[in-house]
């Protein structure tokens, strides 16, 4: 049975990093024999505009019928003024929730050849490997009650989390990190706020489980310093929803740049893979954009719901000679390097692929 891939393209430069990975996820299927079946939908601003809803339930029906969902990006200025329920993001918000996915996973990796183009010294971030798991459906971006005062003069929001959310997401994190260096992070605030303390304890408790795993409780704060001066001391990482999110993006810093960032949600009954990055619509349609977190994102598509490790290997590897071999958009290229476009980067990194492959025959055969 082919394997349903609900693509959600979205908004501004989202169309066009998509298209790129759907490229190489065609030509998978083309040399490994595997079958995927494509269907396109609407979401964010596009949605809005056509549909007057940024998720409208034709698309999220498509993506509970399906196997796997790939989103390009959401979002757009021109709805900033409308309530948080009808922006854009709200769509997103709200497939997340019900697709049930809970774990957020966003590696990001210093890429070897660009070592020299982040904001580190490179023996700072050479080598760096991280695995952030975010948990994605609790916390202040869900909790209730959340709103305005009637006078408008003042704002809250609600920040709650359960054992069971915690410890969900936390096995998550201590299976990926057995399955590397054996190291986790669990990023809180317990000396502030109880949810905090509640979500250190659930995961100390649960380290007994994993005895093989080394565990270390870190405060949010100085988790930040440590990615900005030592990055490559973590390894796995685990923080709840909004921690997640700012520590992720912070972390692409150590890639280079946030075009770089895949992800993927799973735990839920479909998982969804997307681009760390926004729909940047400044550059959208200019060819600018980087198309490698969306090419990652599908490489991890390949590993999770199709169950084909090494061709997810062999994509991770293409980005990796693509860059090795010199290929750089606007957001990686250094003085007097010249810049790829989207396309253009695209068909680097399939063209990679495919040399790679030939020369695996080749010393096969011989």
């Amino acid at each position: 049975m082919p394997l349903t891939i609900a693509l959600l393209p979205g908004d501004g430069i989202g169309p066009e990093v998509t298209a790129e990975a759907v490229r190489l996820l065609q030509t998978v299927a083309d040399y490994s024999g595997a079958s995927f079946q494509f269907t396109t939908h609407l979401i964010g601003s596009a949605a809005i505009d056509a549909e007057g809803t940024s998720l409208p339930d034709r698309t999220r029906d498509a993506c509970l019928a399906a196997g796997a969902v790939l989103l390009g990006a959401v979002g757009h200025p021109k709805h900033d003024g409308r309530e948080p329920s009808a922006r854009p993001e709200a769509g997103l918000l709200a497939l997340r929730q019900a697709l049930g996915g809970f774990a957020n996973l966003r590696p990001a990796i210093c890429h070897a050849p660009l070592a020299t183009r982040t904001a580190f010294q490179p023996d700072r971030v050479r080598g760096a490997n991280l695995m952030i798991v975010r948990e994605l459906l609790g916390g202040l971006y869900y909790g209730q009650p959340r709103g305005y005062t009637p006078d408008g003069q003042a704002a809250f929001n609600t920040l709650a989390y359960t054992k069971a959310e915690v410890e969900r997401v936390a096995r998550v994190a201590f299976d990926l990190a057995r399955k590397r260096q054996r190291r986790l992070a669990s990023i809180d605030k317990a000396n502030v706020l109880e949810t905090s303390r509640l979500w250190r304890g659930v995961v100390t408790d649960l380290a007994a489980e994993y005895a093989d795993v080394t565990v270390e409780h870190v405060h949010v704060d100085a988790c930040a310093m440590r990615l900005a001066t030592s990055p490559a001391s973590f390894d796995v990482m685990v923080a709840d929803n909004l921690f997640g999110d700012i520590l992720s993006d912070q972390a692409a810093s150590i890639a280079g740049s946030l075009g770089l960032l895949p992800s993927a949600t799973v735990g839920g009954t479909v998982d969804l893979y997307e681009p760390v990055h926004g729909s940047a619509p400044d550059i959208a349609g200019k060819g600018w954009a980087n198309p490698i977190g969306a090419i990652a994102s599908a490489a991890m598509l390949l590993r999770y719901s199709a169950g084909m490790e090494r061709e997810a290997a062999e994509v991770e590897r293409a980005i990796e000679d693509a860059l090795a071999a010199g290929a750089r958009t606007r957001d990686i290229a250094g003085p007097g390097e010249g810049a790829l476009s989207t396309q253009e980067m695209g068909q680097a990194i399939h063209d990679a692929l495919i040399e790679a492959r030939e020369r695996s025959h080749s010393y096969h055969a011989v």
